[in-house]
């Protein structure tokens, strides 16, 4: 539950937020989850754009989907950890929504892949959807941290 003053932490979160090794963990994948987002994006463009590369496309694309399904898991563990739920708590219900749809698109993606639906234009441009609201998702999380550092800032000036 978010303090009365609309504080993204209560102390006790902040406390157990600083303490957890899934915090460290979340702060090495994601920008690992960017790195592998980046190359792959560029090889799904490449493809799309010169019709070269499909296998190194796909292979990037699962990549990120995995990388992806690690971020979300261990992501999960310290939703537990911190806020005792282990999705969708109060501070952070929006980005758990947003990166449902993200799971769902990458997903999406797999199965394409690995069911051999759709032609691999088709597959490219789902995986181009999973990166949007990927970048999306991202600016959500980034503006939360944004909020957590102000926040911790207010209070040491307090």
């Amino acid at each position: 539950m978010l303090p009365h003053d609309g504080a993204l932490y209560t102390y006790a979160e902040r406390r157990r937020r600083d303490e957890s090794v899934w915090t460290l963990v979340q702060g090495v994948l994601a920008p690992l989850q960017f790195l592998v987002f980046i190359i792959s994006l560029g090889l799904v463009l490449r493809y799309l754009t010169s019709g070269e590369g499909a296998f190194a496309a796909d292979a990037s694309v699962v990549l990120k989907t995995l990388v992806l399904y690690t971020i979300m898991i261990t992501g999960s563990i310290w939703e537990k950890v911190v806020f005792g739920k282990w999705l969708f708590a109060r501070p952070f219900f929006w980005e758990d929504v947003f990166s449902m749809l993200v799971l769902a698109l990458h997903t999406a993606y797999l199965v394409m892949l690995f069911g051999a639906i759709g032609s691999v234009e088709a597959r490219m441009m789902v995986a181009l959807a999973a990166y949007a609201a990927y970048v999306v998702n991202a600016a959500q999380f980034l503006l939360k941290l944004r909020a957590a550092r102000l926040q911790a800032e207010a209070m040491a000036a307090a």
